[in-house]
């Protein structure tokens, strides 16, 4: 009897529970905005203000904190209230239809919007995983390269990225976020050192557990690869997109389930990177199925403005933050689109190409079903190369495809941290490999780095913003400088890296008795040091 009474207590309760859903309440207002705007560090680093700064953005009201004692008026409606957004100005808690009524009727509540955008019980079309299935083999490497790249130096030439890291450009002074599962062996792991080392790794914090510990060995790995793309670093072995940058990690995804919940850890974890002022977000997760199919998506739902993920990627990027977004691995199977919050026109979605530069036959399909290109742009998703731990690994998926773009992002802004971001995304796309055309899977095509930055170079604009000039060039007998700033000192440096020869306190140097190629010069002035890449006929 005692069993039959608790059986029939819990499929009440059960019943109960599914009439409840996840909302999102929204305030009406900030009313201690005012406070954010007379002292903005109290809600933002220096560092982010320098980021709006830099690029002429000015502060708005998404920028203020929420107001808390709305949230704790919520709370005594009888909610618990664990996750909210300043950048939405809301809460999110689970209600049944009549406390959303209630909710609805409180003054400082302007409306309330459900999670849940299909309201069938019904079965929908699985897509892939929320992220990228990655193997554990373990890779010897290959031929080292002269720059040290091991088995890494085909995905770092199939995107044209050595011209930067030559130029000095490998992430110094840029800060990523790296937005996944978890990041086991990062902590301790020898491929991760050079991070801890050069102190780039500046912290993290994990929405889903509401915790610091993002290095647990319980949590899925799949961040660890992501951040090996872009920072991993094995002496001889192998060096990542972008070695030198800054990273906070933060993990906004449970692997063991997929609950709209995940969207908003999002959202959090991209808030609290503009609060430390990163330039860059490298995310590889997406979304389109739950497992509450209420809240599953259909694909007129990936039109960049639906999912709440969407939306805060998009504010995200509003804040002068370089979005980029795995496309998903769907290409094989019923549903082959796209995830959110790739599908918003703003973020720089990623597919996946293999070494021989076609589209890997899993690698999602855009456009997004407002019609918008995507994915933007490719690089290597099929057998790349990362670290984990202590060694190298070889993974597959846009998952991967996605930090090792990141890294070369974070290497262009560090060479044009002043550009604007929408003509960065721009140029991206235009110096891609099958530009002014594109495919459904891969694009644009395959990004150029070297091509956007020696395009950069050549415009008189950034010539006449910088105050130097080279010429000739291409150059027979002497190369000269043209500089309103004093030359302290010229260098050069072959293809490989290597310094071939050095004058002090000239504005010209003789390169006659050089081979034909191309070569890079180092322009140290009072002011600062200036890259420039030259022919030598």
């Amino acid at each position: 009897m005692k069993k039959i009474l608790l059986f029939c207590l819990l499929a009440g309760y059960s019943v109960a529970f599914a009439q409840t859903q996840l909302v999102f309440v929204y305030f009406t207002d900030k009313p201690n905005k005012a406070a954010f705007y007379a002292n903005p560090l109290s809600e933002l680093t220096q560092k982010s203000l320098d980021r709006r700064t830099a690029l002429g953005i000015a502060l708005n009201d998404q920028d203020a904190p929420i107001e808390q004692s709305y949230v704790q008026n919520i709370q005594n409606l009888g909610f618990t209230v664990t996750d909210y957004s300043k950048w939405l100005n809301g809460v999110a808690v689970n209600a049944t239809p009549a406390q959303i009524v209630t909710i609805q009727s409180q003054p400082y509540v302007q409306s309330v919007e459900s999670f849940a955008k299909n309201n069938s019980s019904g079965t929908k079309i699985q897509n892939t995983n929320k992220w990228d299935e990655f193997n554990n083999t373990n890779s010897t490497g290959k031929t080292l390269t002269t720059f040290n790249y091991g088995s890494g130096s085909e995905q770092i030439d199939q995107i044209n990225l050595r011209p930067l890291h030559l130029a000095g450009y490998t992430g110094t002074g840029v800060t990523i976020a790296v937005i996944d599962t978890g990041f086991p062996t990062v902590d301790t792991g020898s491929a991760f050192s050079r991070l801890w080392t050069n102190n780039h790794i500046k912290g993290g914090y994990d929405f889903v557990s509401k915790g610091t510990d993002l290095y647990n060995p319980s949590l899925n790995a799949h961040g660890t690869v992501v951040l090996g793309a872009i920072g991993g670093f094995i002496q001889d072995t192998f060096v990542g997109s972008a070695p030198d940058a800054d990273f906070y990690l933060y993990r906004s995804e449970n692997a063991n389930i997929e609950v709209p919940e995940e969207e908003l850890y999002w959202i959090e974890s991209a808030e609290e990177a503009d609060r430390k002022g990163v330039d860059l977000i490298t995310t590889s997760l997406g979304y389109s199925t739950f497992d509450d199919p209420r809240y599953s998506y259909d694909y007129s739902d990936m039109n960049g403005t639906t999912s709440f993920i969407a939306r805060g990627a998009e504010i995200a990027v509003n804040k002068g933050i370089v979005v980029l977004a795995a496309a998903g691995n769907s290409g094989q199977l019923p549903w082959h689109y796209l995830l959110t919050p790739a599908d918003n026109a703003k973020v720089f979605t990623i597919g996946s190409v293999d070494s021989a530069g076609a589209s890997s036959g899993f690698s999602s399909y855009g456009p997004n079903s407002s019609g918008v290109v995507k994915p933007d742009g490719s690089t290597r998703g099929t057998n790349t190369t990362t670290v984990n731990n202590n060694s190298t690994t070889l993974v597959t998926g846009t998952s991967i495809a996605t930090p090792v773009a990141a890294g070369g992002v974070a290497c262009l802004i560090g060479a044009f941290s002043t550009m604007n971001r929408d003509l960065m995304r721009n140029r991206l796309r235009e110096t891609a490999s099958l530009y002014p055309g594109h495919t459904d899977q891969m694009g644009f095509g395959i990004l150029n780095f070297g091509k956007f930055y020696n395009n950069v170079l050549a415009t008189s604009e950034l010539v006449k913003k910088e105050k130097i000039a080279v010429f000739p060039n291409p150059v027979k007998n002497i190369l000269n400088v043209a500089s309103e700033s004093e030359v302290l000192s010229l260098e050069i440096y072959d293809n490989l890296g290597r310094l071939i020869n050095k004058v002090n306190n000239q504005k010209s140097v003789k390169v006659e008795d050089f081979a034909k190629g191309v070569y890079y010069l180092k322009i140290q002035t009072k002011d600062k040091v200036y890259y420039e890449k030259f022919i030598k006929e």
